[in-house]
């Protein structure tokens, strides 16, 4: 019988729904039924997407004996941490603080006050790898629990006060300068793994906010280091197994430091950031790897994560089912074995796929299976005509194969990152129906995740809101969404729901002494602490990414409060920059844009004509555009300007100093480089 998770609209809590364990969702009802039974909370915490949860939930949630345990001992709570990352951060900041280390599931034992006591990770059934089996876990809980309630008490209470007496540096409120972000390039080149691109050693992340950065310094600085580094990690990670080399998209990571072997499950976030920095490669470089690669993982989103109401989807599973055994297995759906390849294409055209995707007969993966690569550059025309038809039957071969389950569920600030690409990728590569895409996430968030106050709501599945209000990441990045919406489209009403958003930013969560930036609003649910981090991590912190919509805004309306508020936010990147520039990635772009803005550019003719487009393609980073007909009033950059003897007219400011407008598109391309 279905337990109390079968009316949510996570995917995640879905997918327990049927648990013999009696979850709970997170709610001050099960806290309440944990005080009445006089039992401790299990805090059990994972997403849709995550293998090791799915190993959990197979070995301990959906076996009897041990959810009999759970539901005599515990009041049991599932959360998934894309709905909730407010909880979810909270207890892994305990959690991390506690053991060093930290994951999903993450498995936390509460008072029923929501203070936690004892804390893991995955636990298996039975002993294993010097781990204690779960129901050791539940006993030994319980047991301290019956036996030892005050040093319980006590260890809990500790826990919470030293929480609460971490600090966070928050900096000086003053904004990084030269030799602040001169200091992080100099950080990220120490730490860049120059044989195989990237930073750092294994497992390997896609560094796509260190790249924006890298970009944008180049673009500000002309520092070629920069450059480089940022294109050899795209191309590397491009030519890995981490990239879908047939169907586009990125995976989650590489578990190797080579980029070969990805953990499988494909996020929105990642290839709406990596769509992004590869069209900016492009608008820097000219690549044409660096266009392919954009205009794939475009596609990608919207062939594969688009749903019926018109936004993203979060995810697709690294696990599916492989034909062969029946099982769900690790990267089923995308490894090849030699075998494979000639029954699909036969041997001369599998001899070269082998080739040219990097398939061996020891293989890549496991069980002699390889996942594909493009370790070499494309050869001549000829060849690359056959390699397009040898993509295309494996990609029709591939699926036929069982696909891996697709997360449903619209995060509000993920679609914000998705619709910036999409609208920018659009605009940039003449594809109008990826910009069309854009406009449709777009008209989906304002209707359904914005009630009549502005205020936005953290998830949709299938047209039906969650419960959970939005947190700082979903503000910012929806209306940096919106902002490049108004750019592309000359739209001011998308320029107008930015604003509505932004102000929520200044009145919500905007601490008005220090300038920093929380998590969660003012009226938000009170956790054992307010979470606030300005650290990225697979996605920018909610914390850089409003204080480079509050600059772009800025520079669009002349709103001084939105551009005090960025600059003052940008203090803890002058403190954290040059100390960990892997980490504040975003944060380091954004300062880059307030060191070199702003600039404001008004595009007065044909929306995505040459003018417009040319603005677009500028790699200034302090840049905004506005484009619009003659005496349109949709955006406030475009007010009393008009054509030039009777011409299209590009006007460009910076520093609040205007140059003379000018009809030439070449010229206003020097002007914005």
């Amino acid at each position: 019988m279905p337990n109390r998770l079968a009316q949510e609209t996570s995917p995640y809590l879905l997918q327990h729904a049927d648990n013999p364990v009696d979850w709970w969702p997170w709610s001050a009802e099960a806290f309440q039924e944990a005080r009445e039974r006089g039992v401790p909370v299990l805090l059990s915490v994972g997403y849709s997407s995550c293998h090791w949860c799915h190993v959990m939930a197979h070995e301990s949630f959906e076996d009897q004996a041990t959810a009999a345990l759970m539901n005599e001992k515990f009041v049991n709570i599932k959360v998934d941490r894309e709905e909730r990352p407010d909880v979810d951060a909270v207890y892994m900041e305990a959690v991390q603080a506690a053991t060093g280390q930290g994951g999903w599931p993450m498995t936390v034992f509460l008072t029923a006050d929501a203070e936690p006591f004892y804390f893991g990770t995955y636990f298996p059934p039975e002993p294993r790898h010097g781990m204690p089996s779960f129901p050791q876990v539940l006993d030994g809980v319980h047991r301290a629990w019956t036996d030892r309630r005050g040093e319980v008490a006590e260890v809990a209470g500790k826990i919470v006060r030293d929480l609460g007496e971490r600090q966070l540096t928050h900096g000086t409120g003053e904004k990084p300068g030269e030799d602040e972000l001169a200091q992080a390039l100099l950080g990220l080149t120490r730490d860049y793994d120059a044989a195989h691109g990237g930073f750092g050693g294994a497992p390997k992340f896609p560094p796509s906010m260190a790249v924006e950065f890298l970009l944008r310094h180049y673009a500000r600085t002309g520092a070629e280091g920069a450059l480089q580094m940022a294109a050899d990690t795209c191309e590397r990670m491009a030519r890995g197994g981490i990239y879908d080399q047939l169907g586009g998209g990125f995976a989650r990571y590489s578990v190797d430091r080579e980029w070969v072997v990805p953990h499988f499950e494909k996020m929105l976030y990642d290839n709406a950031l990596l769509c992004r920095a590869y069209a900016h490669l492009w608008r820097a470089t000219g690549s044409d790897l660096a266009r392919r690669v954009a205009l794939e993982t475009a596609d990608f989103m919207v062939r594969e994560l688009r749903t019926n109401e018109g936004g993203f989807a979060s995810a697709l599973d690294a696990d599916s089912e492989d034909p062969a055994t029946g099982k769900h297995v690790e990267g089923a759906y995308y490894v090849w074995t030699p075998a494979q390849l000639r029954e699909v294409l036969g041997e001369a055209d599998a001899d070269l796929a082998m080739a040219c995707y990097g398939v061996t007969e020891e293989g890549t993966f496991e069980e002699g299976a390889s996942v594909l690569q493009l370790p070499v550059a494309e050869g001549p025309q000829a060849e690359a005509s056959r390699l397009e038809s040898v993509r295309e039957r494996l990609l029709a071969a591939r699926a036929e194969r069982p696909a891996p389950g697709r997360d449903d569920k619209i995060v509000a600030a993920w679609n914000g990152l998705a619709i910036a690409a999409l609208a920018e990728a659009g605009a940039y590569f003449d594809r109008p129906d990826l910009v069309a895409a854009a406009v449709g996430a777009g008209d989906l968030l304002v209707r359904l995740h914005m009630d009549d106050r502005a205020r936005l709501a953290r998830t949709s599945k299938d047209g039906r809101v969650g419960a959970n209000a939005g947190v700082l990441e979903d503000y910012a990045d929806v209306a940096e969404g919106f902002l490049v919406l108004a750019s592309v489209t000359g739209e001011g009403v998308w320029l107008e729901f930015a604003g509505f958003l932004l102000d929520h930013v200044l009145t919500q969560f905007v601490d008005e002494e220090s300038g920093a930036l929380y998590d969660t609003a003012a009226d938000a649910e009170r956790l054992i602490r307010r979470p606030q981090d300005p650290t990225d991590n697979a996605a920018p912190s909610g914390w850089t990414a409003a204080a480079g919509a509050l600059l772009s805004y800025a520079a669009h309306t002349g709103a001084s409060p939105h551009r005090t508020a960025a600059e003052r936010a940008l203090g803890v990147v002058k403190a954290l920059g040059p100390r960990v520039p892997r980490f504040i990635g975003h944060g380091l772009a954004v300062a880059e844009a307030a060191l070199d803005g702003p600039r404001e550019v008004a595009v007065v003719g044909e929306v995505l004509g040459d003018l417009h487009r040319t603005a677009l393609l500028g790699t200034a980073p302090g840049a905004v555009v506005a484009a619009g007909p003659p005496g349109s009033d949709e955006l406030p950059l475009l007010a009393g300007r008009g054509l030039v003897d009777g011409r299209p007219a590009a006007y460009v400011c910076r520093g609040f100093v205007c140059d003379a407008p000018t009809t030439d598109a070449s010229a206003l391309a020097g002007m914005l480089s």
